[in-house]
């Protein structure tokens, strides 16, 4: 199974895993993922989610004790991101050895990333922004944001702007760093965690205890990937045609604000995204046409992240 590894030699037929990278950002970049395969099968995040949620009713009893739920809370943990990881693992020895064993694993990457997705929601709230707060809120709340139908005009689009640079980290960075360092199963490994985090990881009473050994995980795989999702943002920040963004406030932003944000690991790429728009300690009101730019540097900061992959296949 050491074969199945990105930087392991791999047998006479496989296809060399970071090319294999590189055109899975591209077609998920440009088509999405494989929305007629999984009509037909389940897609691999929902596998995860209904795992995680199974053993969420099954384990996470509320009258064990924190402990019991505690330890138990590591059980499913390992349960999913081991699954997660074998499965992987089976995969991409097979995409490594056999002429055509990359078909199967092509899919499967290109349905673990998460460029596009992020990219279109976030276009959708800037279309609404234009004439519809509702539908703004509705756009945003899809993004992930629990408190959008609290937002004005403004707070819709200074929100969009932070969920799609914490969108870089997790659903970007985090993903290829896992597949560029441990192939398939990293990456599978590093959705799996993000799945359990979203699911069970919300420090409320009854996933306080269950949900500790997700949030730490969680915690540990994004930590040196957000800081590499800060740092293509500034690098981006001069190569985002129309986005007026700056590279010198990207740096100092991130530099000075990311320690201090309320999610630690997450500070980077917001401080840096922020800071290369102008807008981290700007009181104007802000618009569809600022989430526009932060579309066009967010652009800019995933080709950087392809292009990077590029040139570690190419130095190999």
């Amino acid at each position: 199974m050491l074969s199945s590894l990105p930087f392991a030699p791999g047998g006479p037929h496989g296809v060399d895993p970071l090319i294999l990278l590189v055109m899975a950002l591209l077609a998920e970049a440009i088509f999405g993922g494989f929305p007629i395969l999984f009509r037909l099968l389940r897609h691999p995040r929902d596998l995860a989610e209904g795992g995680a949620a199974w053993l969420d009713r099954k384990l996470n009893r509320e009258q064990r004790s924190e402990s019991t739920r505690a330890w138990r809370g590591v059980f499913a943990l390992i349960a999913v991101v081991g699954l997660a990881v074998a499965l992987g693992l089976a995969v991409g020895w097979l995409a490594r050895n056999h002429p055509f064993g990359w078909i199967v694993e092509f899919p499967l990457v290109v349905a673990l990333l998460g460029q596009r997705q992020a990219y279109e929601r976030a276009r959708e709230v800037a279309s609404a922004l234009d004439d519809h707060l509702e539908a703004a809120r509705r756009a945003l709340e899809r993004m992930g944001e629990p408190n959008a139908a609290a937002l004005d005009f403004s707070g819709v689009a200074r929100a969009a702007l932070e969920r799609l640079a914490r969108s870089f980290a997790v659903d970007v960075a985090a993903p290829v760093a896992g597949y560029v360092l441990f192939g398939l199963a990293g990456l599978a490994a590093v959705r799996a965690v993000a799945v359990l985090a979203e699911r069970i990881g919300h420090p409320t009473p009854r996933h306080r205890a269950f949900g500790r050994a997700a949030r730490m995980a969680d915690a540990a795989i994004n930590f040196v990937p957000a800081r590499f999702a800060g740092l293509f943002l500034v690098l981006a920040a001069p190569l985002a045609r129309g986005a007026r963004a700056s590279f010198s406030g990207a740096l100092k932003s991130m530099l000075r604000h990311a320690p201090h944000y309320r999610l630690p690991n997450l500070g980077w790429p917001v401080a840096a995204m922020a800071g290369a728009l102008g807008i981290e300690r700007d009181t104007a009101p802000m618009t569809a046409r600022d989430v526009r730019r932060g579309v066009k540097l967010y652009v800019a900061a995933c080709a950087l992240d392809a292009a990077f992959v590029g040139l570690l296949a190419l130095a190999r």
